[in-house]
């Protein structure tokens, strides 16, 4: 089979999925949405217009004319056309009927925003239940109801109430919380990552997290999915759902439901049915999925994941210019359950003209000072990439630009010609360091204690070279690339 032809059938594949049209709408009516902005439907509105959806848009407004600029249709029976989605912003007590009118007109596809369903209990059951009712007799599979619906940036589909502020990326989210869906795109970007597809499921009414899994398994912008668990109604399909998608693409899941706190809050806020911890964590470890012990970590985990290929072994390798920086990293990896070995005598040796006498060429590699940053980024690094000992390499990042500019300065440069000199300088060092990375198939992280929007560090991180802020995240997050690899070797074997 040609790539073209895989390519062919996995699109074929992902678009008989319930959600394809859902997150890949051509056309959408929207019910909720106004000229106020104290609305949320004009906000969701808003959203979807600031990232420049291309698509047809029909706002359904009794009275208004035009909405956000677009021209705003009475009622559903009045379309030019029938939408393929559906959103639905309105009063709980005539969704229902909103949903029957669109299924008479031929939407299939709907998006329920509407709270006071089944999360509230009391009358709230009876209405979802109704609702459910109405979608089966039309056919009709949503996202909802109690959700913030989906977010597809490489479609430029963005129906949620927070403008979308990262690029298109990578990380396919499932998530029982709307807000992971909204609320991390500046996340996401400030940390080089972003959203390929995000569904914020909700109540899960008939559509669930086994089907958001069949369709990021099979999304071909998605190198890693993201799952956040309140509870799982459908066990054994999810077990057999993630042990399928695991031998092509890793899944991380947050579950927050292991708790009694956890429980009530998870029932109070879509209904779910959470479960012991323990219980869980069995069901994920089943599924080959690798369970994250936080949000941060949950991203933490994607971020390396779904840009670096996996390691061949547990063996990490770290260069430092500070003791202490690397010191705590070696800590740290031990306590992730990886493995800090020695280097060969070769390498050592090979090492030796590049390290000043006051360096340790033992594992960390501490170099306390070197006045050619060249060394740093090209020379050895390659080499340690280069030792079979190293599955992969872990770098301390201390490149403030200051630095530069002091050196620069000292030199004669003016203050602003300085500046100017230093950022170029910082470029090509990054660019250096990149095509190095580029050159071996072996993870390669980086932690600093400084801003991550630094110019060197925000290369790297541009660029898919992970830059955590911490070195024990980033030792947790190699933990992470060591599991999936055990964790795929024995689901490809059987």
């Amino acid at each position: 089979m040609t790539q073209t032809q895989g390519v062919q059938i996995l699109l074929k594949s992902i678009k008989e999925s319930p959600l394809y049209k859902i997150a890949n709408p051509e056309s959408i009516a929207f019910f909720g949405a106004s000229n106020n902005f104290m609305s949320m439907g004009t906000q969701m509105l808003d959203s979807v217009k600031l990232l420049g959806f291309e698509g047809a848009v029909y706002p359904i407004h009794p009275k208004e004319e035009n909405v956000l600029g677009f021209k705003a249709y009475p009622g559903i029976t009045d379309l030019p056309e029938i939408p393929d989605l559906a959103v639905i912003v309105l009063p709980t007590k005539i969704v229902s009927r909103i949903i029957e009118e669109c299924g008479k007109k031929g939407i299939r596809q709907a998006i329920v925003v509407s709270g006071g369903f089944k999360e509230v209990g009391g009358h709230g059951i009876d209405l979802q239940a109704e609702l459910k009712q109405t979608a089966a007799r039309h056919g009709i599979r949503l996202l909802g109801p109690n959700c913030l619906g989906v977010a597809n940036v490489h479609h430029r589909f963005n129906p949620t109430p927070i403008p979308c502020d990262c690029a298109p990326g990578f990380v396919g989210l499932a998530s029982q919380s709307g807000s992971f869906v909204t609320q991390i795109f500046n996340y996401l970007q400030l940390h080089g990552m972003g959203f390929s597809t995000a569904f914020s499921v909700g109540n899960e009414l008939n559509i669930d997290m086994v089907d958001c899994l069949e369709y990021l398994g099979t999304c071909p912008n998605t190198k890693v999915i993201a799952l956040y668990i309140e509870g799982l109604r459908r066990g054994r399909e999810f077990v057999k759902t993630a042990r399928s998608i695991v031998p092509h693409k890793p899944i991380v899941a947050l579950y927050v439901g292991g708790s009694e706190s956890g429980r009530n809050a998870a029932f109070s806020h879509t209904g779910a049915m959470a479960g012991p911890d323990r219980l869980y964590d069995g069901i994920l470890k089943q599924s080959g999925i690798i369970r994250a012990a936080s949000l941060t970590e949950l991203f933490d985990f994607c971020w390396a994941l779904g840009s670096q290929p996996r390691p061949k072994g547990p063996g990490v390798v770290i260069q430092t210019h500070s003791g202490g920086p690397g010191a705590t990293a070696a800590d740290s990896c031990g306590r992730a359950g990886l493995e800090i070995p020695r280097l060969s005598p070769e390498t050592v040796t090979k090492l030796r003209p590049f390290v000043p006498h006051t360096a340790s060429i033992n594992n960390p590699i501490d170099l306390t000072f070197n006045k050619n940053m060249n060394d740093f980024y090209w020379d050895i690094p390659k080499l340690l990439l280069e030792d079979e000992n190293t599955d992969m390499l872990l770098l301390y990042f201390l490149a403030p630009p200051v630095f530069i500019e002091r050196f620069l300065t000292g030199t004669g440069a003016s203050s602003e010609q300085a500046v100017k000199d230093a950022r170029k300088i910082i470029d090509d060092q990054a660019a250096t360091f990149i095509r190095l990375a580029d050159n071996f198939d072996k993870p390669i992280l980086g932690y600093t204690y400084r801003s991550l929007q630094e110019p060197f560090v925000r290369k790297m991180l541009d660029h898919g070279i992970p830059v955590y802020p911490d070195p024990a995240r980033a030792a947790r997050a190699m933990g992470a690339l060591r599991q999936y690899a055990l964790l795929r070797e024995k689901a490809m074997a059987g």
